[in-house]
């Protein structure tokens, strides 16, 4: 069975202990609530991933992860941090090609496969995001949109490498906009996703590898979301900030 996982993502928020205090509460709610085979994952700004890691030992069910990583290893990149700067955190993963990574930042898929191959050479987990725009939804571009961030980003992978590899979906035109995806739309997009991994490798692999959504799910929706057969789980934003909802998510799987 392929791994359920619900990942917080804390963007640009929180001071290191306003961090800590939150990430104490998620732990601690995980072991008292959760009891399905389900990992909560944070990720976190830099300044927290170290003292995070230290609170999830010994919890298998935490883990803590990055928001992204320098392509290069090692080097004069002023202000930069590197993946084996992440992976002495004691941090598993770590957040690729995010809506707001390509959109603000101009990463576009050939940089990507750069970082994951980084990410994976210093023993990190890539939650590799894709998805469409508001324009590209429209113009109905979205498979080829989804398909060619996976060629380009993803698919040079080797077969092992890439089971090591979480994909998420973000429907960009379905956050900030008004507009919502419904479980159905959410549902049509990662069994396109897991057929062209399957055409990539095989229907095994494609049977084995893990696909988040990432459009502002909540502890409404989730339910819904997380019951179509191709949703493996989430990858939350502002939800994730609160205790009590991000765990509401992740209990959807007990």
């Amino acid at each position: 069975m392929r791994k359920k996982i619900v990942a917080g993502n804390w963007k640009m928020n929180l001071d290191y202990n306003e961090g800590l205090s939150l990430f104490s509460e998620i732990v601690n709610m995980v072991k008292d609530e959760v009891t399905g085979q389900q990992q909560a994952v944070v990720c976190s700004p830099f300044i927290h991933l170290y003292s995070l890691a230290q609170l999830a030992k010994g919890h298998d069910k935490v883990a803590v992860g990055a928001q992204n990583i320098n392509d290069h290893e090692a080097g004069a990149y002023t202000g930069e941090t590197s993946a084996k700067m992440v992976k002495s955190t004691g941090a598993a993963y770590v957040i690729l090609g995010h809506s707001e990574r390509r959109q603000y930042f101009g990463e576009d898929n050939k940089l990507l496969a750069v970082k994951t191959d980084v990410a994976l050479k210093n023993g990190l987990k890539p939650i590799f995001c894709i998805g469409e725009t508001l324009d590209e939804r429209e113009a109905e571009q979205h498979f080829d949109v989804i398909k060619t961030q996976l060629q380009e980003g993803v698919f040079h992978l080797s077969t092992e490498e890439f089971s090591q590899t979480v994909l998420a979906y973000e429907p960009v035109w379905a956050i900030g906009t008004g507009k919502t995806a419904t479980a159905e739309q959410a549902q049509e997009i990662h069994a396109f996703i897991r057929e062209q991994v399957a055409n990539n490798y095989t229907q095994e692999v494609a049977d084995n590898t893990t696909i988040l959504y990432g459009g502002s799910a909540n502890p409404k929706n989730a339910p819904e979301l997380f019951a179509q057969p191709d949703i493996d789980g989430g990858l939350i934003g502002g939800a994730s900030l609160k205790s009590r909802d991000f765990l509401d998510i992740v209990k959807v799987f007990n």
